[in-house]
């Protein structure tokens, strides 16, 4: 799947899709970018734990995902100067995410320990990492020859996708609803505030990449310096699946993903006061490698705060709702133009923040101290409260009932 991503993007260099201006690009890209949402918000929620109950279901998913992009492939390649190309383009990326969701619902069913899981999904970073670089030399060969040939290679790459995923266990990721006691694991401050922590993470992902993507069109030679962004971007993945498992055996989780944040947190801020593209080639790197990094600790957490629970499951539902961070984050640079070196700014600022707020709430958790309530938990308090006095004009609390024996 990772080499079938790659010889993709590769198909796509100098097509309408990076070609056309950016502002005739927005609205097609906000357009799809909004419905590529939908199934992770609405559809994976619903279908996702009816997946997991069936025998194979996480592997059917992924097997339909392959034989679609196979499908979408040859589309592209029939349609590389059409508008059509659009849709398709966007729907190849939501199809990648599902896959990605799903994987992260399999690995625990494949390794014969929870103690393997950070150290498989390590692995499978850098496989991906190392098979996208490969795959991409002849992919380059073929597009300088027709662009559409190097599509019609990335159909048989995903064929071969699809006849690798027939060889995953039909194993039930889960076989049953999620009790009470999971639920509560999940639940746990530690594991709450990870989550948050990772997702403003993937957001920081999102947002630099559809700021690059858009910002560096405006520049000469601006698609050339979108791949090298995106290169750069699977070289610090690929760093970071490879130094995160020494990190794990010397660090805390914690301060894996305390680490990862503040690394990107660095680098945007350092790329804003440089500025130039260079500084957003290594801001691509250096924010993936944290984001990297960052995941693998989030994964410790989870293992060990909620032993449990069922990971297939868990990490489906993380995977979800940091997939919806990527793309709520990415919307916005495409609804606003915005300067380089101030959207790098905005990168550094997210991250940090996100360490401020994960330092801060887990100290108070130490201190025994509540921890601050989330803008979300504010709003419904105060909805609830205003309700209640427009039940009750005089704002005074109604008196309690005696309780009945």
């Amino acid at each position: 799947m990772a080499a079938g991503d790659a010889v993709m993007a590769v198909g796509l260099a100098g097509s309408l899709f990076l070609d056309i201006s950016p502002d005739a690009a927005r609205p097609k890209v906000l357009l799809f970018l909004a419905v590529s949402v939908a199934p992770f918000a609405i559809v994976a929620p619903l279908i996702g734990p009816a997946i997991d109950r069936m025998a194979g279901g996480r592997r059917l998913v992924v097997q339909i995902v392959a034989l679609v992009r196979v499908l979408i492939m040859l589309l592209m390649a029939t349609n590389l100067d059409n508008v059509l190309l659009f849709p398709l383009a966007f729907a190849a990326m939501v199809l990648q995410k599902t896959y990605a969701v799903s994987r992260s619902a399999l690995v625990p069913t494949v390794v014969s320990s929870e103690m393997e899981l950070v150290e498989a999904n390590s692995k499978l970073g850098i496989i991906s990492g190392v098979v996208g670089f490969l795959v991409a030399i002849p992919a380059v060969l073929l597009q300088l020859i027709d662009a559409r040939v190097a599509l019609l290679f990335g159909m048989i790459v995903f064929v071969a996708a699809f006849l690798a995923a027939t060889q995953l266990p039909r194993e039930v990721v889960a076989a049953h609803r999620q009790g009470q006691e999971e639920k509560e694991d999940l639940r746990s401050t530690e594991i709450i505030l990870a989550a948050s922590a990772m997702g403003l993470l993937r957001a920081s992902v999102g947002f630099l990449f559809f700021h690059l993507a858009f910002w560096l069109r405006g520049q000469s030679t601006g698609t050339l310096w979108f791949g090298l962004g995106v290169s750069a971007a699977a070289v610090g993945t690929l760093i970071g699946n490879s130094i995160g498992p020494r990190i794990r055996q010397r660090a805390p989780e914690e301060l894996m993903l305390i680490g990862g944040l503040a690394f990107a947190a660095v680098a945007g801020i350092f790329a804003a006061l440089v500025g130039g593209i260079g500084s957003a080639i290594l801001l691509m790197a250096a924010v993936n490698l944290g984001a990297a990094i960052g995941r693998l600790g989030f994964d410790a957490i989870v293992q060990r705060n909620a032993p449990d629970a069922n990971q297939g499951r868990a990490f489906a539902q993380f995977e979800t709702k940091f997939q919806l961070a990527w793309v709520g984050a990415g919307i916005v640079p495409v609804l606003i133009p915005i300067p380089g070196a101030l959207g790098f700014l905005i990168v550094g600022c997210l991250a940090a923040f996100a360490v401020a707020t994960y330092l801060v709430s887990m100290r108070r958790v130490k201190l025994g101290r509540p921890v601050p309530e989330a803008l979300s938990a504010r709003a419904k308090r105060e909805i609830s409260k205003r309700r209640s006095q427009r039940k009750d004009p005089t704002g005074e609390r109604p008196r309690s009932r005696p309780k009945s024996t």
